[in-house]
Formats: structure tokens, C-alpha cells, sequence
């Protein structure tokens, strides 16, 4: 229990925003989910989403700045791997016959 004025203040504080960053990391997780199962446009638009929403939750202070970025460049360097794995018909190899 505080013990003074100030130090309620600071729990009842405290309580709301660990509600509120608690909410945005599970909507964070949701959202990673989500782009990992995704294929085609949609995951692009939902890549887009994730990372603009993991720059606000960096600028807010939800999330560390440098787990933000890493955040980004891991989706970034999955979405280019899964780009180059799949061989475009130009550089195939065709069996010779």
C-alpha cells in the first residue's frame, strides 16, 4: 500500500498504462502471427501494418527501439528469402531435351 498522496497516484498510473502497453504487445504478437501465415498482396499489406505499428509502439515507448528495429529487419529479411526462393520463370533452368 503507498504511503503517501503522490505514491497512489503513481500506482493508479501505473495500473493504466500497463493495461494499455499491455494491449498493444498482444495486438503486436497478433499481428506477427498473422504475416507469418500470409501469402501474396495481403501479406504486404499486413507486413506494412505490422511494422508501422511496431514504429508506434517504439516512438511510445511500449517497445525498446533497438527490439523494434530488429523486429523490422527480421520481417524484412523473411519477406526478401521468401521472394528470391521462389524461382521466377526467366532464371529457371529448363531441362534439356
Amino acid at each position: 500500500m503507498a504511503n503517501t498522496k503522490s505514491a497512489s497516484k503513481r500506482a493508479r498510473q501505473t495500473a493504466v498504462r500497463s493495461l494499455r502497453n499491455r494491449t498493444v504487445r498482444t495486438r503486436l504478437r497478433k499481428m506477427g502471427k498473422n504475416v507469418t501465415g500470409g501469402t501474396g498482396a495481403k501479406e504486404e499489406t499486413s507486413v506494412r501494418d505490422l511494422i508501422s505499428a511496431v514504429d508506434k509502439a517504439a516512438k511510445r515507448g511500449i517497445i525498446h527501439r533497438n527490439a523494434a528495429n530488429r523486429r523490422k529487419a527480421r520481417l524484412n529479411r523473411g519477406r526478401t528469402a521468401g521472394q528470391s526462393s521462389a524461382p521466377s520463370a526467366s532464371t529457371a533452368k529448363t531441362p534439356a531435351a
